[in-house]
């Protein structure tokens, strides 16, 4: 979904599960059990006590397709094999006793229902696309993710069960591979920063000023659809009159699905802040959790003015520095407007990993454009770039003090000890996933169906 609205989060619901929902292969065998409207289904492998049914497999198509992926033989064969890897740990999960997460389950199954109705149309698209009611597909959503749980916790324990990785196993690891297939580090980056913002007060007001006027013109009879047309910056729903769909709340900004569900149909908000900008609302639709309704959204822009202004400081900030009257870090900490780095002396660093180093895709495209010919020591000129709020971030004017270059390079033990750990934890983690695996089937009944013995499956055993 391209909406501006849209959070993040809805990325993380959908996972390669086994949902029951029943659509045909072509030229199943005349033995297929048969059900209503001419679908059939049937089993196409066996493990243990477990039976894989095509329904099954053909479920995590249909979901596939919902997502505009397509889904070929191979990718069928993909399927089945991480349906039997699944049984395999499932099985070991519940000798073991290990327990459901059903706090976590319900989440990404509230998650999972929320995208399906967004995808489908509500409650009756999804229920038409899956031939079956929503409390059936809860039901067996809720089964196939309490048991993916246990999967899951089981492939954690396996993959770290492995000795923990000794300063002296990094060390073989190296000396015992060849140079060509250690891990090739990119070329980094240690950033400083000094970031200040144009007059963002008084943008939001001309913003809110010109929302008040067209809010008052569709009081006055105007169409909301047609002023969206002339006057959102939402890309995604722009060309259909700020229209944006019948879809879970849960998948915008928490301000501005408060605001739509507090509206009656036809009825229009008024101005609501979110972190995309500031927009108004006119309800067309609600059902349960869900809701159709146009929106008008608008940015703050700023003028040659304001960057004038932010520039002419920072020049100020700059020449300082470059006359040794003050170090850079000390100028962060004084003048920079970024909470987050102003008290590190405008260090940047990852958020996800608390990293200092950066690779150029780490970086956005403004900083990069502006530091690629730069030499360790040099202060930039002053720029336009973004900060690293909201969904695609604020605009914001810099300078940016390169501290170190990390010329790319094979790594070393002496430079990249980290890097080549990570490394040897995850080929450790691997090989016991394997192990596992080829243990386990050694061990375990399986049976495939001919129709997809012909499969050409990562890991050998399958076909006896």
């Amino acid at each position: 979904m391209e909406n501006s609205l849209f959070t993040t989060k809805m990325n993380r619901w959908f996972r390669i599960l086994p949902l029951v929902a029943l659509l045909a292969l072509p030229l199943l065998p005349a033995r297929a059990q048969k059900y209503n409207d001419g679908l059939v289904d049937k089993s196409v492998a066996v493990i243990g006590n477990d039976m894989i049914m095509l329904s099954e497999l053909e479920a995590e198509v249909q979901m596939m397709r919902m997502r505009g992926q397509q889904a070929d033989q191979k990718i069928r064969c993909d399927i089945l094999e991480n349906m039997l890897i699944n049984k395999l740990f499932y099985v070991q999960a519940k000798k073991d006793s290990l327990t459901v997460n059903d706090a976590n389950v319900e989440q990404v199954l509230t998650g999972r229902l929320d995208e399906a109705y967004s995808a489908l149309g509500g409650e009756k698209g999804v229920e038409e696309y899956f031939h079956k009611p929503i409390y059936k597909l809860r039901m067996e959503w809720k089964e196939a993710l309490s048991e993916q749980s246990l999967i899951q916790q089981k492939q954690q324990e396996v993959s770290s069960s492995p000795a923990r990785v000794t300063p002296a196993d990094v060390a073989d690891y190296y000396n015992s591979t060849p140079k060509e297939d250690l891990p090739v580090i990119s070329t980094q980056y240690r950033l400083r920063q000094i970031l200040v913002y144009p007059d963002r007060e008084a943008a939001s007001l001309a913003v809110k000023e010109k929302l008040l006027s067209l809010r008052e013109r569709v009081l006055n009879g105007e169409k909301f659809a047609t002023l969206a047309r002339l006057y959102s910056q939402d890309p995604g729903s722009v060309s259909k009159g700020g229209e944006l769909g019948l879809l879970s709340k849960s998948v915008f900004w928490p301000a501005f699905s408060d605001a739509a569900m507090a509206l009656k149909v036809g009825q229009v908000s008024q101005i609501v802040e979110t972190p995309d900008g500031f927009h108004i609302i006119q309800l067309i639709e609600r059902q349960g959790d869900m809701f159709n309704a146009r929106h008008i959204l608008i940015k703050p822009a700023y003028t040659t003015q304001d960057r004038i202004k932010a520039f002419d400081r920072l020049d100020s900030i700059r020449t300082v520095i470059t006359r040794d009257s003050l170090s850079f870090s000390d100028a962060a900490r004084k003048f920079s407007q970024d909470p987050k780095t102003s008290v590190s002396g405008g260090l940047m660093a990852d958020p996800n990993t608390g990293s200092s180093y950066f690779d150029k895709d780490q970086l956005k495209p403004a900083d990069y454009a502006v530091i690629r010919n730069m030499k360790e020591g040099d202060i930039s000129e002053p720029f336009e770039s973004l900060d690293n709020e909201g969904r695609n971030g604020n605009t914001a004017y810099k300078l940016l003090y390169l501290e170190k270059i990390i010329p790319s390079h094979t790594a070393t033990l002496e430079t990249d000890y980290n890097e080549l750990l990570e490394t040897v934890n995850a080929k450790r983690s691997s090989e016991a996933i394997d192990e596992f695996i080829k243990t386990k089937q050694k061990v375990t009944h399986v049976y495939i169906d001919p129709m997809f013995r012909g499969c050409e499956f990562r890991y050998e055993g399958w076909v006896r």
